[in-house]
């Protein structure tokens, strides 16, 4: 699946994207899988309460499935203006 990075996510990690072949089966899996990789990623997914993610392009908690997604996103919360 795709796993994309917006933001300070992106800044931390050094990447905007990336393929991530995952056994995980929710978002909180995977990102414990990320977490794992690299100090980067640790430091970049250390406060999940200050991270949004979207599967398939909708909002969606950690614990959300992933089984068959194409894309998950990870990017900090918005504000509008």
């Amino acid at each position: 699946m795709d796993v994309l990075y917006f933001a300070w996510v992106r800044e931390r990690i050094g990447l905007p994207r990336e393929q991530v072949e995952t056994e995980a089966s929710t978002v909180a899996d995977l990102v414990a899988e990320l977490r794992g990789r690299e100090d980067r990623y640790d430091l970049a997914f250390s406060d999940l309460s200050a991270l949004r993610v979207a599967v398939d392009q909708k909002l969606v908690d950690f614990d959300a499935p992933i089984a068959g997604a194409r894309e998950v996103a990870f990017f900090p919360p918005m504000t509008g203006g």
